[in-house]
């Protein structure tokens, strides 16, 4: 049996789809007077949709992201790597 370690690895433009469309969730949650951050974390955590509004259709538009890959980006761009 071998112990290898899987890599997990996304490219540039993935991420910037994803960068655009949490930012146009975060401002359709912010212009519904929701705090965004808390929203987005608790949807993040459940994968419950109804954190998200959808106004400006914001619900849809967070289900296009897939939940792993936006983890590790968060991940990476916290630690600056």
């Amino acid at each position: 049996m071998l112990d290898r370690t899987m890599t997990f690895s996304i490219g540039k433009e993935k991420e910037q789809e994803m960068k655009q469309i949490l930012t146009a969730v975060y401002d359709a949650l912010r212009e519904k007077g929701y705090n965004p951050i808390n929203q987005i974390v608790g949807y993040l955590l459940s994968e419950d949709p109804t954190y998200i509004t959808t106004h400006n259709n914001a619900r849809s538009l967070i289900r296009k992201i897939d939940r792993d890959e936006l983890l590790r980006a968060i991940v990476q761009s916290y630690l600056n790597d």
